[in-house]
């Protein structure tokens, strides 16, 4: 089986928190995530999006676009008025020849509102779900019908965030699921079950990792999905409390095969983004051998 590894830029420029950016330039970061063994990157705020520019400096340090952040809004939005506001990077996307848009619902969430309590996330009811449901299906069977599929992001403060929540969107919808093993562990699902149940749907994975004693702590009545990530919530595997060899191993065994990305937002000054992504690295080469992967290099 083989696998790439990937990262996302938001250990080195956070998008909602402009206080945990390391001040790099597009170039710095990349030439860091190639020294840390990263042959693929999530695109940023830095990037532009037209590859007769970005397609160079990528090739300078031997990193592809393994998928980028697309704000939807379908959630209180219209199908038509999303083309539109999608069409742009998705023509982008698919000249550098990316596996998906990683799409995630912004819409009535709280994740982006540092005032906003973790307990006030947007909550549906099934027959909410299963309208929203068919709304995202129709929408990713026009992306993928026109060369650039969506791969879908349950978020913490976002609409889908538990795993129950993320159950039922599977069962009114037809997406594709982008598995993120920090956000399921913050919403206090079970990971194993999680990949045993939608592996068939599984296209994309972010290996993020949790600190739990932070997360534990929280007071979800008070405190923010951002609040959490400034006290460090999140980090990159094998400096966090999830066990990614049974992780990987479990998604090894259902066959998947394509980009494992480190998404870890944090304090670049305490957390310095290179050091990270080596240890990142690091750790999934070592569970990625332990479960039989073949990295590409």
């Amino acid at each position: 089986m083989k696998a790439k590894l990937g990262i996302a830029p938001i250990a080195w420029w956070n998008d909602d928190l402009a206080e945990l950016s390391d001040d790099v330039s597009l170039e710095e970061c990349l030439r860091q995530a190639s020294v840390a063994g990263f042959t693929g990157m999530e695109t940023g705020r830095r990037f532009p999006m037209d590859m007769a520019e970005l397609g160079p400096i990528l090739a300078k340090y031997g990193i592809s676009v393994c998928g980028g952040w697309f704000s939807g809004l379908l959630l209180d939005g219209d199908i038509e008025v999303e083309k539109d506001r999608i069409a742009q990077q998705h023509a982008f996307f698919k000249a550098a020849h990316a596996p998906c848009i990683v799409y995630g619902e912004t819409a009535r969430s709280v994740q982006g509102v540092k005032s906003a309590p973790l307990a006030t996330k947007p909550r549906l009811t099934e027959a909410e779900m299963a309208i929203y449901g068919r709304k995202v299906s129709d929408f990713a069977d026009w992306c993928a019908a026109n060369g650039m599929p969506i791969s879908y992001h349950h978020h913490m403060a976002a609409a889908i965030e538990t795993e129950a929540e993320l159950d039922l969107f599977m069962k009114h919808s037809t997406v594709p699921l982008l598995f993120d093993a920090g956000h399921m562990a913050f919403a206090g699902g079970d990971n194993l079950r999680v990949i045993e149940t939608h592996w068939q749907r599984i296209t994309h994975v972010h290996t993020k990792d949790v600190r739990m004693g932070v997360i534990d702590a929280l007071d979800r009545r008070k405190e923010s999905f951002l609040d959490a990530v400034v006290k460090g919530a999140f980090t990159v595997p094998g400096d966090g409390s999830l066990d990614f060899e049974a992780i990987v191993k479990a998604l090894a065994a259902k066959g998947y095969e394509g980009w494992f990305v480190v998404e870890a937002e944090q304090d670049p000054k305490a957390n310095p983004p290179l050091e990270m992504a080596k240890k990142g690295h690091r750790e999934l080469l070592r569970v990625m051998a332990a479960a039989g992967y073949e990295v590409a290099k």
